[in-house]
């Protein structure tokens, strides 16, 4: 095998040579070094690089060249080979260029010009991006198909797990020439059927045989950790970030995907440091992959169902009756969306009514009237995205406004999208179909009225589901975690307080038990903020372990 190759493209020639000389007076021995002058040539000597199976592991490119920006030999490279490590080189004016490209390629760094001495502002940069490279999985993923009825709630249930997982399938119609042969030759299997690339075929497969089949790790290498961390959203994962990069032995266990309800967003556009907007999905990912690096294991389709204290130990037990013990436990699961509380819609959930933004469902949305439920962010977000293959959007608001519940930014996009229509002072009756979702009936300020409607998203606030907490932590009146100062009254520790000092911050009733995101009561509801308390959370479990 020939070496992997470093790329490295500048217009400026004195510029290139000086780029891979230094790549190379480093990493000859196990790297060739490969330089252009412009991003059309570099693009043919990666297609050569290609034809010949050789692998590249660096993407170098300056980003002011005239035939072709840096961004745009970037993005064009990244079909060409898609694991090697993207670093812009640019000028200091040009860091918002850069920073847009985070976004837009999925840079993952830049550099500075003149980037001397290299041992402290050139060496450090390209070796961790070459370790991140040797660390990366570079196999192709074979196809996986899954065939299904189109109105079929474990049909979706199972696309939408493989959509939120990131695992790329082809979606096969039980009425088509393929999935007629695919079903023949599986036996009459029960549906849905999912084919993996070697030909396994799998019959109405459970979420955890749907995980071990496409290789997500579904059960924990120890019986032992510093930290457990329940719930794989924004506080989770940023929870399990610190952790681990901080040297906790640290697992998280999450029941479906990664990301949460914010892994579900289309866009988002108020998070710091992506000034053009992250999807949800691209977020959790980067994330997760993030956790994974610095040594997290992540645990897929794991179900916490209690909680308990084995003297200094804190026990996680599962629904498949397997146990999870640590120093410490970290409680993230967020909060799940409310039922809509109207007649017949609870037998067309996954069938034409969605809780959640329902991603896999979006290409089925193509010239269709869809109704959104719901005044905040993630309706407005679902909406926006929706707009872009529905004929129209409806959003449909019990309030009089969206000024109250929704972000200004958001608001304004909105009103610029023309097939996006907001409908105030307006809620869903009920809803009616014999296999799908047919007709709503809605209620407004002109009375009551039927539409036609196969699509209806539900964003209508959300609940904690921590009733498999009960007697073990406190919670208010609506099932949020109480933590901290919350347990404190009149400046006094809990009844049943078994140490001498306070709770900590977004420390729970039980010591080694800690609350972070929208679990918690009194939590601010935003991506930044659950992040910013997983964080929060691990320095007060360190606090917690040092006086332990």
């Amino acid at each position: 095998m020939s070496k992997p190759v470093l790329l490295t493209v500048d217009d400026d020639p004195g510029v290139s040579r000086a780029v891979a000389r230094d790549l190379r007076r480093r990493y000859a021995e196990t790297y060739r070094v490969v330089r252009a002058e412009s991003g059309p040539q570099a693009l043919d000597s990666l297609r050569e690089l290609r034809l010949r199976g050789d692998d590249t592991a660096l993407l170098l490119a300056d980003h002011r060249m005239p035939e072709m920006t840096g961004v745009e030999f970037l993005e064009q490279a990244m079909d060409l080979f898609p694991y090697a490590r993207r670093v812009l080189l640019t000028a200091y004016a040009d860091t918002d260029a850069a920073i847009r490209a985070i976004n837009v390629v999925d840079l993952d760094h830049y550099l500075l010009k003149p980037w001397n001495p290299p041992d402290e502002k050139f060496y450090p940069v390209i070796d961790s991006q070459l370790e991140a490279w040797r660390r990366t999985e570079r196999t192709t993923p074979g196809e996986l198909r899954v065939v299904g009825h189109r109105w079929s709630n474990r049909s979706y249930q199972v696309r939408d797990f493989l959509a939120r997982n990131q695992v790329p399938y082809t979606w096969l119609l039980d009425t088509s020439p393929e999935a007629a042969e695919l079903l023949k030759a599986a036996g009459d299997p029960e549906l849905p059927l999912v084919v993996t690339a070697d030909g396994t075929t799998l019959s109405a497969p459970t979420d955890a045989e749907l995980a071990a089949a496409v290789g997500l790790s579904t059960s924990p290498e120890a019986d032992f950790y510093d930290l457990v961390v329940v719930g794989g959203g924004p506080a989770g994962l940023g929870a399990a970030v610190y952790g681990a990069s901080e040297g906790l032995r640290t697992v998280l266990i999450e029941r479906h995907a990664s990301g949460g309800q914010a892994g579900q967003s289309s866009r988002i556009e108020n998070y710091l440091g992506f000034p053009d907007g992250v999807s949800g999905a691209q977020l959790a990912d980067r994330a997760r992959r993030q956790a994974e690096r610095f040594g997290a294991e992540l645990i897929t389709t794991g179900k916490v169902t209690g909680l308990e204290t084995r003297g200094q130990a804190r026990v996680v037990r599962q629904a498949d009756g397997s146990e999870i013990a640590a120093h410490a436990v970290i409680l993230a699961t967020g909060v799940s969306y409310r039922r809509l509380d109207a007649a017949g819609l609870d037998d067309l959930v996954g069938v034409g009514v969605y809780y959640g933004a329902a991603m896999a469902e979006t290409p089925g949305c193509t010239d269709e009237e869809v109704y959104v439920v719901g005044g905040a962010n993630s309706a407005g977000q679902a909406a926006v995205n929706l707009s872009r293959v529905a004929k129209r959007v409806h959003i449909l608001v019990r309030a009089g406004g969206l000024e109250k519940s929704m972000s200004h930014y958001l608001i304004q996009q909105i009103a610029g999208i023309p097939n996006i229509e907001v409908h105030t002072r307006t809620v869903v009756v009920s809803g009616e179909g014999t296999d799908h979702l047919e007709r709503l009936t809605l209620s407004g300020p002109e009375g009551e009225r039927t539409v036609d409607a196969h699509w209806l998203f539900v964003f209508i606030g959300a609940e904690p589901r921590t009733e498999w907490l009960d007697g073990m932590i406190e919670r208010d009146a609506r099932g949020y975690v109480l933590t901290g100062p919350d347990l404190v009254a009149d400046g006094r520790r809990p009844a049943d307080w078994p140490v001498t000092r306070q709770p900590y911050h977004l420390e729970t009733s039980v010591p080694g038990i800690f609350a972070a995101g929208d679990v918690r009561a009194d939590s601010m509801k935003r991506v930044a903020s659950a992040v910013g308390d997983g964080a929060m959370a691990v320095a007060l479990v360190h606090r917690y372990l040092e006086q332990s």
